[in-house]
């Protein structure tokens, strides 16, 4: 893994996510080395880099506090393109901090991650007038989970962490995605009850998108196994209906539990 320290010149980016006016990135690049992961197409890197590197954004926060005063109040998004609390975030906190700068003004913020070190943070994100977290799952399936998310939090700690925020009276989303083909349409009124037994606020759902060499890292991260391989290929490629049946096995399922849902983008 290579550390760099780098300054940036700018905090916010203008974001043309829905539900987002602003994204906010601490860090380039990302620990979790998720094998799926989109960003490596949007940011130009190549694949077989991702997960390798991390540049440390350390005068964000300084930067973030002086953009600020002059910012249109909207809707921050942490982040987009890393995840705000990969392990790096344990030692250099430059998520807290940009959170303290954004308390400061009361932005709106959206945080979206894997990891249960969010947990650290409800201190502040609970004072906020207007904030939510969403913790990403793609499956319940802890050993899948460490195929294709290799450095990222267990399934159970994602679920715990959505659980303690929630205590603390914030509003929490799963992001349900990219949803694994493995997993079948019987499976998701359980998997939406554990969902909901958590007490999140809705589920956002989302598939694979097969970005150029995507398809490529997740063969070579499944090269010995053999069963979910298969099964990815004919779901990504054969079974065009397999995700439209997830989606809307998904709405039931959250309409029957009485929280709300959506597709992602």
């Amino acid at each position: 893994m290579k550390i760099k320290e780098v300054s940036c010149k700018t905090a916010l980016s203008k974001s043309l996510l829905p539900g987002l006016d602003y994204s906010l990135n601490p860090y380039y690049g990302c620990q979790h080395g998720c094998v799926y992961c989109y960003v490596p197409n949007v940011l130009r890197v190549e694949r077989e880099d991702w997960g390798k590197f991390v540049n440390i954004r350390r005068n964000m926060p300084k930067v973030l506090s002086k953009e600020l005063r002059n910012k249109r109040k909207g809707v921050v998004g942490v982040s987009t393109v890393t995840d705000p609390y990969q392990p790096l975030e344990k030692k250099f906190k430059l998520t807290r901090y940009c959170l303290q700068e954004l308390l400061k003004h009361d932005f709106p913020i959206c945080v979206q991650t894997k990891s249960d070190l969010v947990l650290r943070d409800i201190d502040l994100i609970s004072k906020f007038s207007d904030a939510e977290v969403g913790i990403t799952i793609t499956t319940l399936n802890d050993n899948e989970r460490a195929l294709l998310e290799p450095n990222s939090s267990s399934i159970q700690e994602r679920l715990f962490a959505l659980k303690k925020l929630k205590e603390a009276d914030i509003k929490t989303y799963v992001f349900f995605g990219p949803i694994y083909p493995t997993i079948e349409l019987k499976d998701i009124s359980k998997i939406v009850e554990i969902f909901a037994d958590c007490s999140v606020d809705y589920v956002m759902v989302d598939k694979f998108n097969l970005k150029r060499d995507v398809w490529e890292s997740i063969q070579n991260a499944l090269s010995s196994e053999y069963k979910m391989m298969n099964i990815s290929y004919e779901r990504f490629f054969i079974d065009k209906e397999y995700y439209s049946k997830i989606f809307s096995a998904v709405k039931e399922a959250c309409t029957k539990n009485n929280i709300g849902s959506e597709e992602a983008f």
